[in-house]
């Protein structure tokens, strides 16, 4: 049976037009902005308090949340997964995916997580669940050279343009960087403080201490640091180490996590290998000589630094000498948290020392499996008593891909101390 050709046509048509709308559908569907969120489907997990020594190896960097989670940064997904102490990567607990957007940098405190995206959307995650809290716009990132490799120890460790503080009348603010514009964004509930425009690309964001964003301000004349009240946008104070070099560069001391709520700053001239410490709080900076060597790390109230071989701990205040601890050579401070300093040996064993005594707390070799200890520290970080390091392949070329520049391909190693 044949159709007329007047009706051949308009079926043809009709086809024609239906499979146009299906692609149309299909296009939108793949390539629509869109987000995934899959929640927990078990109970959230207790705190875990292994025995001292290395739990695993992990191909990603964990962010440590609340004690109970790791959290993850990929390209386009924040992930959790759980056990903390577990010996590998397991199925994630709750995953949250953004679709076109990529993630640039993931904080967290207490039982939130909050992740930012490359549009400048900011995304509140309940860690209990991984269901959103809340969703806010922020100033998009800024442009970086800093080269986010496949752990995504950058984004989890050292989120860029992303810090928080907490203030004196117990709320966190959540403050937020990127291109020429900060906000301060209130973390309970996602409301928007304060925004204020900034100069541009000479001024950069050092991080947060005592509810105030600190910035490095060169955009006329000598470097100058900035204090910026947290709670409402507006600088406090604009100040210069005294007899300073017209250049500074700024390394904050002693923050919580990240740049995040820092007890210390060391400033230098570009070049220099150490520099001058001073201590921060709601005032000027106060001068602490303790904290001059580049070596030197702030934990607490205490300045711990290796000095010819023996490592030493000194008030960060007045500089006096609380205790000396001998016998571990080449070592180097790795890093510090609330009650416990982390050193590392030549023979690459992690040293955890009592910051206030010197006591020894725990050592042991940072190895797993039949890896060895031929490798060279990367990132690290520390928290609610666990350590993770980046493994490196020695020697270490920073410029070489990612199979030349780590040393396995469960580049970290997690270790509770």
């Amino acid at each position: 049976m044949r159709f007329p050709r007047g009706r051949r046509l308009l079926v043809t048509a009709v086809v024609a037009l239906l499979a146009t709308a299906a692609v149309v559908v299909i296009v939108h569907r793949v390539l629509a902005p869109a987000e995934v969120s899959t929640v927990a489907r078990a109970d959230y997990p207790a705190p875990a308090r292994p025995a001292a020594g290395v739990i695993g190896r992990l191909p990603a960097a964990p962010l440590i949340v609340d004690g109970r989670l790791r959290v993850y940064a990929a390209h386009r997904q924040v992930y959790a997964d759980r056990p903390v102490d577990g010996r590998y990567r397991t199925t994630p607990y709750w995953s949250y995916r953004r679709w076109p957007a990529e993630l640039t940098g993931v904080v967290a405190s207490g039982s939130t997580v909050v992740s930012r995206w490359s549009d400048g959307r900011l995304v509140a995650l309940d860690a209990r669940t991984g269901g959103v809290l809340w969703r806010t716009d922020g100033p998009e990132p800024a442009e970086s050279a800093a080269l986010v490799r496949r752990t995504g120890a950058t984004t989890v460790w050292d989120a860029p343009g992303l810090q928080l503080t907490d203030l004196p009348d117990g709320r966190i603010v959540l403050v937020v960087t990127g291109g020429a514009q900060a906000r301060g964004v209130e973390l309970s509930g996602g409301q928007e403080l304060w925004r204020v425009e900034l100069p541009g690309r000479c001024w950069s964001d050092v991080g947060t201490a005592a509810g105030q964003l600190i910035g490095l301000d060169t955009c006329a004349g000598a470097a100058t640091v900035e204090f910026r009240d947290a709670a409402t946008g507006a600088v406090r104070e604009r100040w210069r180490p005294p007899n300073g070099p017209d250049g500074l560069v700024l390394t904050p001391l002693g923050c919580r996590t990240g740049r995040s709520d820092c007890l210390g700053l060391r400033t230098a001239a570009p070049g220099d290998d150490g520099g001058r410490g001073w201590l921060l709080g709601t005032g000027p900076p106060v001068a602490a000589p303790a904290l001059d060597s580049a070596g030197a790390a702030l934990v607490g109230e205490q300045s711990v630094a290796v000095l010819d071989g023996v490592v030493v701990g000194r008030s960060a205040r007045t500089g006096t000498e609380l205790w000396r601890s001998a016998g571990l050579g080449a070592a180097r401070v790795l890093a510090g948290q609330p009650g416990r300093v982390h050193l590392l040996t030549e023979a690459n064993d992690l040293v955890t020392l009592d910051p206030v005594t010197g006591r020894q707390l725990s050592r042991f070799a940072l190895n797993v499996g039949s890896d060895g200890t031929g490798w060279a520290p990367g990132a690290v970080t520390a928290e609610d008593g666990f350590v993770a390091v980046e493994r490196l392949r020695e020697p270490v070329d920073p410029a070489g891909d990612d199979r030349r520049y780590y040393y396995t391909g469960e580049a970290v190693i997690l270790a509770a101390t």
